[in-house]
């Protein structure tokens, strides 16, 4: 299947937060877009500003000590970031849903089940209580959990936390979005429930023809679910492409750190890779690459200007110009 037209265009988008008399530059200048049936991965370590990426779509961001200090985010033709607060709560759940990371922290303990998820249904679509209660028996059908009717009564603590990571999901699709934020929804449970949650989006995405913004650590997940990938560092795109294009040849680096660091059979009883050091303080970034002081392929110019993004073919873009090799390069 092809996915030509984008749904949402994120452009030159810049987040930074005020800390201690410091400006930290949790996003700094990012360009992404997902396109219309399409799911897209953002991946990277935790701290390098994908979640402050997710939360400024939705407008989000705590001002202060927050602030979009530029950039678009442009969704189904308006930007979202000139809309007043009236009008954001009309796109959050009714156009775009976010599916969060910690289901008993996003849901509220003291309301059952059928009350949140009916609560964001009736918040954008006023139906009756008898027909509401059938609406979300069969969202909660859809999400795959069993006896709905019975759940609908219980509260969040009674649930495993794959049941509350489905209700979680089956509040996001009350109101058939366009598209999902889904931010490392499957991060607090185990394996086999993982691989459950990452089928269901899956047949979702595909049974209703929406867009999912999928966003990871885990490079193994992505390989499971995304379409194309933006690989993210320090608060910038570092590289992006189709799915094949970043597992096959990965071309930066840190892409190439993060492969290398995956478990698999043929890795059986050896040392896993680990990139050395850690994520940069965003208030106090090294000049030039900010991935040099931990790469291995770092040269003098590195520490002083910021790399460009380098173009390989059909998409495939990588800010890395000392692994370069020009499309016909024969050395």
């Amino acid at each position: 299947m092809t996915h030509d037209k984008p749904l949402l265009c994120v452009d030159n988008l810049k987040v930074y937060f005020q800390n201690n008399g410091a400006r930290a530059r949790a996003v700094d200048g990012i360009s992404f877009e997902v396109r219309e049936n399409e799911t897209v991965c953002l991946v990277g370590e935790s701290g390098c500003g994908k979640t402050v990426s997710a939360l400024s779509i939705l407008g989000l961001i705590p001002t202060p000590p927050g602030e979009i200090v530029d950039g678009q985010v442009i969704f189904s033709g308006q930007n979202l970031i000139k809309l007043d607060e009236k009008a954001m709560q009309k796109i959050r759940g009714n156009h775009i849903s976010m599916v969060f990371q910690e289901p008993l922290t996003s849901l509220n303990p003291v309301f059952t089940i059928g009350d949140q998820i009916g609560e964001a249904v009736y918040t954008h679509k006023q139906i009756e209580p008898e027909a509401l209660f059938q609406y979300c028996v069969q969202l909660l059908n859809d999400v795959g959990i069993p006896s709905p009717e019975q759940r609908l009564k219980d509260y969040p603590h009674q649930l495993s936390g794959g049941q509350r990571q489905r209700v979680m999901i089956a509040m996001a699709l009350a109101c058939d979005p366009d598209l999902i934020i889904a931010d490392e929804p499957t991060t607090a449970l185990d394996v086999t429930v993982q691989a459950q949650i990452i089928a269901l989006l899956r047949s979702i995405q595909k049974k209703r023809s929406m867009s999912v913004l999928y966003i990871s650590h885990d490079l193994g997940v992505v390989s499971a679910i995304a379409n194309r990938v933006y690989v993210m560092y320090a608060g910038i795109i570092v590289e992006q492409g189709h799915t094949d294009q970043i597992f096959r040849t990965a071309r930066h680096p840190y892409t190439q750190g993060l492969l290398a660091s995956l478990p698999s059979l043929s890795k059986r009883g050896k040392r896993l890779h680990s990139i050395p050091g850690s994520v940069p303080n965003p208030a106090y970034k090294p000049t030039g690459c900010p991935f040099h002081p931990r790469c291995s392929h770092a040269i003098l110019s590195c520490r002083e200007e910021f790399p460009e993004m380098c173009d390989y073919s059909k998409g495939h873009q990588a800010r890395c110009p000392v692994l370069f090799k020009p499309k016909g390069y024969k050395g």
